[in-house]
Formats: structure tokens, C-alpha cells, sequence
């Protein structure tokens, strides 16, 4: 069997080696091999250097049987047309894996729950190490800032390959920006990440691996966006490109041809009007039409291809294209297939992995799981780890509501106020937390940086129902009736509606909120739903109080303003004031309009992002951003909490997490490709 030497940027067929083998690096035992400019993983030339050696190249043995599960894609390549001419070179956390396998995951529907699945496979740009700090080079080989964060510049490995075999460079970022991003017929509302202070970069193709990031002001947190979230830089421009009419002048025929109504009907059955990574593919949403159309799923750069998916769940192969190796230069993944299992249920999902059925699971596992995983974890062979949540279950009262009496009391500071103060945050954490989480309020930032101070953290969190009660009856929301329940000021009746998704937050803590609240005199029905149905009700601004887990990360705030900005968060979250952002949105044409704190906060992030981190100015903006947004209490918090990460000790090279939730997209810096199975 022929093996590929790289040397420099020449791949070249070998038949035995011409130079010393290279020694099998782990993190675990680097052999004496120096560490690298980057934690656990080394440029091929850089590897080769410091370790004297010349590495080889070989393939899962089953790569031929992935490709030809893959629609649309040809006969398989070589290797050595397969790998970039510098692949990323990963040193595994314990030891070399050997192929094989079926990774067993657990979601809760199509695009619910998936994320940790997702973070399994995920690849962009950039991504952060395991320490959560440092960033490292993934797709791109490289970066460089100019002085004044007005200018970023990447360069890309030369010979990478999408899933399909096509060349993947500069053209597709500029693509993916251009044409996508901006495009009001592809995403009707631009996000904040592609902007900079509301305005559009210029984005250059310089040559097919170079591409650069021009800037209207700073933003340093460009890089870390790019670092941690599930938004790729980049699409392939070949595949969806010839649907697209300012790339293709025939794409509306093109897609005419597959039965398509025009182009942009087909990048919506591709790409969607999202730049979320599980949206259904045609496979799911199109099923009538995926045999005549050009693949089933669109290309892609992740460690596994979607190749069938149903309301039941998506399987995963391999991707005979993906761009890394291990120090042993064994093409990466390792696992050979993945199977993605839809469950809607919280009670079944426990019961499967209480059961031993799923290999991992970190999302939508509440602390309520934590004592029967942990008392069935030896006899089950899995681990149970408990790990800081960055997020924090929050409440929202909807203070744009279509209720209009609603509306003024949700809007009144000192109605929300009294909820917060009637929140008992000890009993909380105490029962639903097992005294291991911190009562504190909502600050936005987690964990909380230096500029935010213990007293800021603690406004209105004080459990006061002496307070709440005269604050309720300062609003005028008092029984009316005598029945012991407080009614709006117009007399009608006030229950809040509390629909529950257990994927984001703890229904034994809205339970016991909901007793709090009902303690001074405001009733309300708790009731679970599926996400999809509270994420549903939430854009129609259907809900009275919407909850979720809710803070991230100040390196993640520096690339996104999205917590900032109405309505506070992304489809996927915790969101807030619906009307306000329509309002924004349209430019005053409909919605209604914020107070003048919301159009501050637009202002202060923008100056946050593009302040020196850490310089007085930077301070001096943050501190200011989060005293008007928790002093507005448009967001309430309860307590800081731990979460379950569960695996299966089959699944080795898997390494114990610093922290559980979708700030860093959960797995991404665990390195998921270099997971394997010994069973």
C-alpha cells in the first residue's frame, strides 16, 4: 500500500519511508517533542522540524465506502490529492486511536438540542484551545492583525478540499460574505457579527489562499467570533454558487432544471435564511426532489457529512476530505459514522442514557438528571463530570406584549423589580442546585470580568417579599377581586403563562419561581414544552415571561453584540422586546419604539468592541453597558450553576471540559475528530 510523504509544499507517492519515522506525539507523552507555537497541534513543516523527522500518510481503509454514501460525489481521489499540502498536524489527548466505529448522539429534534453533536464535527476558521483562551489556527493555517484592528488577514491552506473533491480557498469566505451574509434575498436581517458598528466590512481576495478583512473601525473580537461560534467563515461557492444570480447568470435556469422555482429557492434548501449549521437539508426539507438534485447536503469542510436525515434523527460519515492528520499521520476522524437519534422527550432521553445508548451528551442535561446519571454511572461504564455553566437561567417579562395592560405593567421598572426581589435565589440553589451555584443577578457578561462589581451583581437579588408586596401595590397591580390574587390595574385577571423548554433551563427552578411569585400574590401555570414550540411562541411574541439559560463569555462579546442589542440574543436564546427590534429593523416603519437606555446600549457596545480589552476606556464602556442593562431589569437572573457532561468510557482521548454551554460551541475545543472507540 502506498503511503504520501509531505515535504515543504510538495505531496510525493512513496513506496518506504525516506527518513526517519516520526514519534507518535500525545499530550499525554510528547516524546520529547517540543511544544508547538499552539497547544496540541502543529503546523506539518513545524512538526517535522521539531521532532527531525519526515511524516506519513495514511488513510481509514474504509474512506472509498464513506465517498460512495456521499451524493454527488465522484470516485474517491488519492490521498495525497485528498490532504492540503500542510494538513494540521493533531497530537491526541492520551493516545494514537485506531478507526472505526459509530458515534451514538442524542438530540432533541432536528434543531433542537444538537449543538454538542454539532461541536463534534464543527470546523472554522479558528477555534479555541482547551484552556479557553487561547485561539489556534483550524481552516486557517494563519492570521494577522494590522495595528489598529481595522484589518484581518487569513491565509488558508493550499490543497484543501471540500467534501466533494473541489478546491476550497479565498472565493469561498469572499462567497459566503458577499453573498450570503449581505444578501437581504438569502437572511433578511443582517446579523450584528458581520458588521462593525452597523456597518459592512469589505472582504478581498488577495490570492486562492489569502483573504483579508477590511474594517470601517476597530473590532478585536472579529477573531474570536470566528474562534467559537457555530457561523462558518465561509460556504462553497462552486456548489452553491451556480444557484446564486450575481455569481451564476444562469442560476435561476439552473435551478429551473432540479425543479426549483429560481436560484434563491435553492440555497434556501442548502443554506436556509440561517446561518445555523442544522438547518434540515433537502434530504428532509425537499425529499421529492433530492434524487435529481446535485447532492444531498451541501459540501462541506466538518470531520463528517450528513448523508440521510429524517424527523428521526441524521447519520454521518466521514469526510474522506477532511484536513487533518495525527502525529502519527493517520488521516482524521478517527470514528468512522456518526448517529444522530431525535428524542423529544426529557424522560426518554435520561432513560437512553441512563441505559448506556449514547456515547455523549452535554446539551439539554439539566442538574435534575445529575443524581440518577451519577448513581448509574459504574454499573452503565459512563462518566458523569459536573461543569460550570456559563449561562444562567433568566427570566424575561415581555414588556412589548400585544396585551396592552399587559404591556404597561411587563414595561413598568417597578414591577419587575418586585419579581426579582421575590425570588427566595438561596432555596433555589439549595434545591435545585444542591448549594453549588452563586445567587446573583443578570449582568450579561460571564464569567462576571473586573470591571463589574459584587454590588452590581446583587441589584434587586436580595429575597425581599416585604419589598415586592409594597412595589406590586406602588404599580397598582393588587386583588381587585378578594381572591387572594393580585390583578391587573384594569381588573383583569393576571397569570402568567410560564412555558418551559427543559433544554435551556431547569423546570424545578421555574417551578419554584412560579411558587415565589405566587407567594406574593402573582399566579401563573408552568408548563414543559419542546424548544421548538417556546422558541416558536417566543418570535411570535406570545409569551408573558420568556426564560432560558442566559450570559457569555467577555471573548465572546467582543465578536458579537447580540446580548446588547434588541431583542438580546439570537433565535436560539433568550430573547425579549420583540417589538423593539422590529422597530429597529424597519427603521420606525413598525414595532415600537425603545426607550432611550436601549438605543445607549447600541451605542456603548459598539465603542466596547472596538476599546483596547482590558485599557480604562474598555472599563470604563463595559461597566457602563451593564449597569444600564441590569438596572434596566429587562433580565433577571437567579443563580450561577453546574451542569452534567456525560460519555461513554468506550469513547477514549476524551479529555474532562472546563466548562458546560454553548459559549465556546460546547465541544469545539475538545477536539472532537480525535475521539475514538474501543469496544
Amino acid at each position: 500500500m502506498k503511503r504520501f510523504l509531505l515535504s515543504g509544499v510538495a505531496l510525493v507517492a512513496l513506496t518506504t519511508a525516506a527518513s526517519a519515522a516520526c514519534p507518535a506525539v500525545t499530550v499525554a507523552d510528547p516524546q520529547g517533542v517540543a511544544a508547538g507555537a499552539f497547544p496540541q497541534q502543529y503546523e506539518l513543516s513545524e512538526f517535522q522540524s521539531l521532532a527531525n523527522c519526515t511524516l506519513e500518510f495514511s488513510a481509514n481503509p474504509s474512506s472509498d465506502e464513506f465517498n460512495s454514501k456521499i451524493q454527488g460525489n465522484g470516485a474517491l481521489a488519492a490521498l495525497a490529492d485528498r490532504l492540503p499540502s500542510e494538513p494540521l498536524v493533531v497530537a491526541p489527548y492520551d493516545s494514537i486511536g485506531h478507526y472505526g466505529g459509530t458515534l451514538n448522539m442524542l438530540s432533541n429534534a432536528t434543531e433542537s438540542g444538537t449543538t454538542d453533536n454539532m461541536s463534534v464535527r464543527h470546523v472554522n476558521l479558528v477555534r479555541y484551545s482547551d484552556d479557553l483562551q487561547t485561539i489556534v489556527p483550524n481552516v486557517a493555517k494563519s492570521w494577522e492583525w494590522n495595528d489598529d484592528f481595522t484589518q484581518l488577514t487569513f491565509k488558508l491552506r493550499e490543497g484543501h478540499k471540500w467534501s466533494d473533491g473541489s478546491p476550497f480557498g479565498a472565493r469561498d469566505v469572499k462567497f459566503w460574505y458577499d453573498n450570503l451574509a449581505l444578501d437581504k434575498q438569502v437572511r433578511e436581517n443582517t446579523k450584528d457579527y458581520v458588521l462593525v458598528g452597523g456597518e459592512r466590512m469589505e472582504v478581498v481576495v488577495i490570492d486562492e489562499t489569502t483573504v483579508q478583512f477590511n474594517l470601517p473601525a476597530p473590532k478585536p473580537g472579529l477573531l474570536s467570533h470566528f474562534a467559537q461560534s457555530y457561523a462558518q467563515a465561509f460556504q462553497p461557492m462552486h456548489f452553491l454558487g451556480q444557484f446564486h444570480p450575481d455569481v451564476d447568470a444562469n442560476a435561476d435556469a439552473n435551478a429551473q432544471a432540479i425543479g426549483f422555482e429560481n436560484g434563491y429557492a435553492v440555497i434556501a434548501a442548502y443554506y436556509g435564511g440561517s446561518d445555523w449549521m442544522d438547518t434540515p437539508t433537502p434530504m428532509l426539507a425537499h425529499p421529492d426532489k433530492v434524487a435529481g438534485m446535485p447532492a444531498s447536503a451541501s459540501p462541506t469542510l466538518e470531520a463528517y457529512k450528513v448523508i440521510s436525515e429524517t424527523t428521526e434523527g441524521r447519520h454521518y460519515v466521514a469526510n474522506p476530505y477532511f484536513f487533518q492528520v495525527d502525529t502519527a499521520g493517520n488521516q482524521l476522524p478517527y470514528i468512522n459514522e456518526q448517529d444522530e437519534l431525535f428524542v423529544g422527550d426529557s424522560e426518554v432521553r435520561l432513560l437512553k442514557l441512563v441505559n448506556s445508548e449514547v456515547d455523549y451528551k452535554s446539551q439539554a442535561l439539566n442538574l435534575d438528571y445529575a443524581p440518577l446519571l451519577l448513581e448509574n454511572q459504574e454499573k452503565g461504564n459512563f462518566t458523569v463530570d459536573l461543569k460550570p455553566e456559563i449561562a444562567m437561567g433568566t427570566f424575561a417579562f415581555n414588556v412589548t406584549s400585544e396585551d396592552p395592560a399587559k404591556r404597561e405593567v411587563f414595561g413598568n421598572l417597578k414591577f419587575r423589580q418586585a419579581m426579582s426581589v421575590a425570588i427566595n435565589r438561596d432555596e433555589i440553589n439549595e434545591v435545585a442546585y444542591f448549594g453549588l451555584g452563586k445567587p446573583q443577578q443578570y449582568v450579561a457578561f460571564s464569567p462576571p470580568p473586573s470591571f463589574i462589581s459584587e454590588e452590581v451583581m446583587q441589584h434587586y437579588a436580595q429575597f425581599d417579599p416585604d419589598l415586592a408586596n409594597a412595589l406590586l401595590d406602588e404599580v397598582g397591580v393588587v386583588d381587585k377581586d378578594g381572591d387572594g390574587i393580585r390583578d391587573l390595574p384594569n381588573g383583569d385577571k393576571l397569570v402568567l403563562n410560564l412555558q418551559v423548554a427543559t433544554q435551556g433551563i431547569s423546570i424545578k427552578m421555574v417551578e419554584l419561581v412560579a411558587q415565589n411569585w405566587k407567594d406574593v400574590g402573582i399566579d401563573s401555570t408552568v408548563k414543559e414544552v419542546t424548544t421548538d414550540e417556546y422558541r416558536s411562541a417566543q418570535s411570535a411574541n406570545s409569551l408573558d415571561v420568556t426564560m432560558y439559560g442566559k450570559g457569555l463569555p467577555t471573548a465572546v462579546i467582543l465578536g458579537s453584540a447580540q446580548l446588547f442589542l434588541p431583542p438580546y440574543d439570537t433565535y436560539f436564546d433568550l430573547r425579549t422586546a420583540m417589538l423593539w427590534a422590529e422597530f429597529i429593523d424597519t427603521n420606525g416603519a413598525s414595532g415600537v419604539e425603545p426607550p432611550a437606555y436601549a438605543y445607549s446600549m447600541i451605542d456603548d457596545i459598539n465603542a466596547f468592541q472596538s476599546a483596547v480589552v482590558g485599557s480604562d476606556e474598555s472599563n470604563e464602556i463595559g461597566a457602563r453597558l451593564v449597569k444600564t442593562m441590569t438596572e434596566s431589569m429587562l433580565f433577571i437572573g437567579t443563580v450561577t450553576a453546574v451542569k452534567p457532561v456525560y460519555h461513554s468510557n468506550n469513547l477514549k482521548n476524551f479529555t474532562e471540559f472546563k466548562t458546560d454551554g454553548g459559549a465556546f460551541l460546547r465541544t469545539y475545543p475538545y477536539r472532537g475528530p480525535q475521539w475514538y472507540l474501543d469496544e
